[in-house]
């Protein structure tokens, strides 16, 4: 494991991150989702893709690595721009969990891979969008004192800066994004995934302007840690293609 001090809006960022392998010039940059971090991103792919430099990295709040400001995904793609660069980073593959698929659809890989990404804004369910109401009618009388009864899991736990982050970033539309994608790209996804469900995969597939490919696989948002090995081979056969 590693650490780079990076500078980024006047504040520094210290970022940790762990090189596996590979002396061929190629990388395999992996970003894991929301509330994770990269050791299991590692556990899950340290043992494929042999041919690349794995480059695993703790975005910035997670993990390792520092955050005392808020942020965007815009701003996360930005200071990992920064540390690929301080690496002599290729861009080759980037894979990209959840949230960290946003991160790296901004980054342009010359393959992108999404897993079970996040930034298609589906319709929330009904007990939601009820929450949600009394929550902002406890907040007009003053009860806002009772937030940490309505705080969606993703953001318990978290740091005042961290909270507005995940405000931030929770429901943005990446449409754009990805209809403007340049370059190739891989979807694989878990069937019985509700946090990103399977119609967010359909809808990123029928955006996506250049050659891709979606892949369906038996499991949750989390499917990939018991079939890391198929998406690996897939990507190798892709790009061998």
């Amino acid at each position: 494991m590693a650490q780079k001090t990076l500078h980024y809006k006047n504040e520094e960022f210290d970022i940790s991150y762990e090189l596996v392998g590979g002396s061929k010039g190629k990388d395999f940059v992996v970003l894991h989702g929301w509330g994770s971090n990269k050791n299991l991103m590692k556990q899950s792919f340290g043992n494929y893709l042999q041919d690349f430099r794995h480059i695993y990295i703790d975005l910035p709040g997670f993990g390792k690595s520092s955050n005392n400001i808020v942020l965007t995904t815009q701003d996360y793609a930005n200071i990992i721009e920064l540390l690929l660069k301080e690496l002599n980073s290729s861009k080759d593959v980037i894979l990209g969990h959840s949230f960290g698929g946003k991160v790296a659809t901004l980054l342009q890989p010359k393959l992108l891979v999404l897993v079970g990404s996040a930034g298609v804004v589906l319709p929330k369910p009904f007990s939601i969008r009820l929450k949600i109401a009394l929550f902002k009618l406890l907040k007009n009388i003053g009860l806002v004192q009772l937030r940490s009864l309505f705080v969606a899991n993703d953001a318990k736990g978290l740091s005042q800066n961290m909270y507005e982050t995940f405000k931030n970033v929770v429901d943005e539309d990446f449409t754009s994004h990805f209809k403007n994608f340049p370059n190739k790209a891989l979807l694989f996804w878990g069937k019985e995934d509700t946090a990103t469900p399977l119609q967010a995969a359909k809808t990123i597939d029928s955006l996506l302007p250049n050659e891709h490919k979606l892949y369906l696989y038996d499991g949750d948002h989390y499917f990939f840690m018991q079939q890391s090995k198929e998406i690996a081979r897939e990507i190798e056969e892709f790009l061998g293609n």
